[in-house]
């Protein structure tokens, strides 16, 4: 993972140990996707970019110490937050994904090095890259049939997004048609829509004028505007849009990104004029610099430099791994900072029991938004800054979202402050805050009678990526909770029934009235069926997040097929066990939360409970470009290969369709056998699996 950001040079993952790793990624994991759906859904950040980036940096660097501890909800697998209500969805033939960051020259150069490694490149081999500027605005997809603009989608998730057709119409600078006489039959154009800076100013003296909340910033503004229901409203603000890259693409092909950047100026779209093709990483970094220097003076926001791989070819050998290309990073500017007073540290307890500390500051404004809350991480965090209350700290968003106490101004502290003393015992319920020897992470041990646990697994399994229950957010949840409505995942679905035969309707109460419960009601029955893999996730197992879910998905095929599986899993020696643990990025660490989720007597009754009230729909393999000698198959590969890295390897035939696991058994159906194999080699013939030599592999693959 060469090309994976480093944490801050104060940071060494290497010094924690696997259980310490593994819940500090549990707590990034849950802390980023608030601060996604806060960025990606309600156009609200709270956090600054550099604190955002901060947190991803931290979780990349200990994967990159700890990659067997991969969540499949992790930051680095997973893009922004789903579509909002109000709003067609529209599933991306390609998925939008995100990008990687780096924060410095020598990261800049980790990226190349792990380009290079991956394609097997000579030291001389030129590695050409084209540098944009990183627009801070709303992604989006335009498709074009024949030529013609035929839809608008922003990003979503990354697979589903929200059809703004309507609202992109208003854009002048997208054109209804391709400046062309031959067009591509499907072209999928990609860019961001942003405001400028004169117009943003405008755009809040306006909505002073009339009474209405200012937006906090040209991002909000533009994303804002261009989400509105009434496209009228969008018509009338000042919105702009920079292109840059492909989606799903019929009839047409690029030799180069700098070559489809012509393109798209030739049919009409506005390229970014700052762009760059840049002969090597030198030149890149170069172009970085100069455009840190006339930042100011762009007429918009920009907040880094997007670098990419210039040829098509090597891009498409390089790439994706789960959230983002290969082939692409993005190189953000420095963190802005400020400094206020930390007036308390709170205490949150999260839904696997952790305890997790937050400053409140007297609020302070941090790169155009105010702060007046950033995360302390973990006790050791604070024991080592010696942060207290009535410290004046250093708050910094690093890359603009995400804000964290970076040091204390020790010369400012209050004569009569104390050292802060974590709990040792739960806020909520009282029961005992135990720290396991070697872990970061104090864990009330109440289990189901703490009701902070209890809430906020309800939360988890109304949320966005699981059941998505519109109208049963979190505020919701906590009400139903309180008066014993919902006390349990299945009550969700027995609400309905238990309304009408109550006294206390939901249309009664407080916040409510007939049509949001009718609303609410029908969105509970939409859910009655849903995917095995999105059920998988919403049962809030630990280490189990959406990759994860969709991987057990994809190899037990039925909920039945899979609760039988971790029934003869829980027997370390057996069969069952083998298979589960050589599932690709699952291992012991992961087995081991995933069986004793299944093992527990109350998960097992709330499995019960929610078999006779749901349609948990098999798992469908969807097959990008059909069906492919390797779909379906599961592959191992043992040796030295010549012509391909392991790392390409792997992902060639995980891009067809194959499953690649790490033992060899008699479930495997192919072994790939470069130089110098050993066991698994031996064990393939012992078995009678096909083996497959590196020159047989890569004519199977194309």
């Amino acid at each position: 993972m060469t090309d994976t950001p480093s944490a801050p040079p104060s940071f060494d993952p290497a010094t924690l140990t696997a259980e310490q790793a593994a819940a500090e990624l549990e707590r990034l994991a849950a802390e980023i996707a608030r601060h996604d759906t806060a960025y990606h859904q309600q156009d609200a950040p709270e956090i600054s970019d550099a604190d955002y980036d901060a947190l991803v940096r931290r979780n990349a660097a200990i994967e990159a110490v700890f990659p067997e501890l991969i969540r499949d909800d992790s930051p680095s697998r997973r893009v922004g937050a789903a579509p909002a209500a109000g709003f067609g969805k529209v599933v991306h033939a390609v998925p939008m994904l995100s990008l990687a960051n780096v924060f410095s020259a020598e990261e800049m150069t980790e990226f190349t090095v792990g380009i290079r490694r991956f394609l097997r490149l000579e030291a001389d081999e030129p590695l050409a890259l084209v540098a944009e500027p990183k627009i801070d605005g709303l992604s989006v997809s335009l498709r074009y049939e024949n030529g013609v603009l035929v839809q608008a989608a922003t990003r979503g998730d990354g697979t589903e997004g929200e059809n703004i057709t309507a609202n992109i119409r208003t854009l002048d600078e997208v054109p209804e048609r391709l400046a062309t006489n031959a067009p591509p039959p499907v072209m999928e154009i990609r860019g961001e829509v942003y405001m400028a800076r004169d117009a943003f100013l405008a755009l809040n003296a306006r909505q002073a004028e009339a009474g209405e909340k200012a937006f906090a910033n040209p991002r909000n503004a533009a994303a804002g505007s261009l989400r509105q229901l009434d496209p009228a409203i969008t018509a009338k603000r000042p919105l702009r849009l920079f292109a840059y890259s492909w989606g799903e693409v019929k009839g047409a092909a690029f030799d180069s990104h700098h070559a489809f950047l012509d393109q798209l100026r030739a049919w009409g779209l506005p390229v970014n004029p700052d762009t760059a093709l840049c002969r090597d990483e030198t030149e890149a970094l170069a172009h970085y610099e100069a455009l840190g220097t006339k930042r100011a003076q762009l007429p918009y926001d920009i907040d880094g430099v997007v670098y990419k791989v210039d040829r098509v070819d090597w891009q498409k050998r390089l790439g994706f791994v789960s959230r983002a290309p290969r082939w692409a990073t993005a190189h953000k500017f420095p963190a802005e900072q400020a400094r206020t007073v930390l007036t308390a540290i709170d205490i949150q307890v999260g839904r696997t029991g952790a305890l997790t500390p937050v400053a409140r500051l007297e609020p302070v404004t941090v790169g155009g938004v105010v702060v007046s809350r950033a995360t302390l991480h973990n006790e050791d965090e604070i024991g080592r800054k010696d942060i207290r209350a009535g410290d004046t700290v250093v708050i910094q968003r690093a890359g603009d979202v995400i804000p964290q106490v970076v040091a204390v101004v020790p010369e400012a502290r209050p004569e009569d402050s104390a050292p802060f003393v974590y709990p040792t015992h739960c806020p909520v319920c009282g029961s005992e805050a135990e720290r396991p020897e070697g872990e970061a992470i104090r864990r009330c041990t109440g289990g189901l009678i703490c009701e902070a646990q209890a809430v906020e697994r309800l939360k988890h399994f109304v949320s966005r990526n699981a059941f998505d229950i519109e109208g049963l957010g979190a505020k919701a949840v906590e009400a139903f909770f309180a008066d014993g409505s919902i006390r349990s995942p299945a009550d969700i679905f027995r609400l309905e029934e238990r309304d009408r035969e109550s006294l206390t309707k939901v249309k009664n109460r407080d916040g409510w009235g007939a049509k949001s419960a009718d609303n609410l009601f029908r969105a509970i029955r939409d859910r009655r069926t849903i995917s095995l893999e999105r059920f998988i996730y919403a049962l809030g197992i630990r280490q189990v997040g959406q990759a994860t879910a969709r991987l057990l998905a994809a190899h037990y095929g039925t909920i039945d097929a899979l609760r039988a599986a971790m029934d003869a899993a829980q027997d370390p020696e057996s069969d069952a066990y083998a298979t589960l643990v050589n599932i690709n990025d699952v291992g012991s660490s992961v087995a081991r939360d995933l069986l004793a989720f299944f093992h527990e007597d109350h998960n097992r009754q709330v499995l019960d409970d929610l078999a006779g009230l749901l349609d948990i729909r098999p798992f469908e393999r969807v097959a990008t470009g059909g069906e492919t000698p390797l779909s379906g198959k599961t592959i191992v590969f043992t040796g030295t290969l010549e012509t391909l890295s392991r790392a390409e390897a792997k992902a060639r035939a995980q891009a067809m369709g194959a499953k690649v696991t790490g033992s060899v058994s008699a479930k495997t159906d192919f072994v790939v056998v470069g130089a110098d194999a050993g066991s698994k080699a031996a064990k393939a013939r012992d078995l009678g699996v096909t083996t497959l030599s590196e020159p047989d592999f890569l004519a199977l693959t194309g």
